[in-house]
């Protein structure tokens, strides 16, 4: 059983910046890539950006390219996510999720854990 915990969320103005955490903890940490998505109220769960655990290649959804930047840690089984540049339509629950089978890492059905996740909420 793997155990991941975000922090990092808060409340912050447009154009500002937050970093997000992800710590596992549980079994041997060995995933294929842990990812981040995002829900807002009313809508679904959507991708925005995955690292392969192994050579740290990186996946983003087009919406955040350019100002998230995706990472990890390997000894402390950490990944983070720099937001820079918020906007408004960034509100979300952001969760972060482990997969360790090879697979299509922009979509939820790769991932086989999950954090609670935590509030991201940008002002205009």
């Amino acid at each position: 059983q793997v155990q991941l915990v975000e922090s990092g969320g808060g409340l912050v103005q447009t154009g500002g910046s937050l970093r997000l955490s992800c710590a596992a903890s549980g079994r041997t940490f060995r995933p294929y890539a842990m990812g981040w998505f995002r829900q807002a109220p009313g809508k679904e769960r959507e991708f925005v950006a995955a690292i392969r655990w192994s050579g740290g290649s990186t996946n983003y959804a087009d919406s955040v390219k350019g100002r998230f930047t995706i990472s990890r840690d390997n000894a402390k089984n950490t990944v983070y996510l720099q937001m820079n540049s918020l906007k408004p339509e960034d509100t979300a629950v952001y969760y972060c999720a482990a997969g360790w089978q090879a697979a299509v890492v922009v979509t939820t059905t790769a991932y086989d854990y999950w954090g609670q996740g935590t509030q991201v909420t940008v002002s205009s």
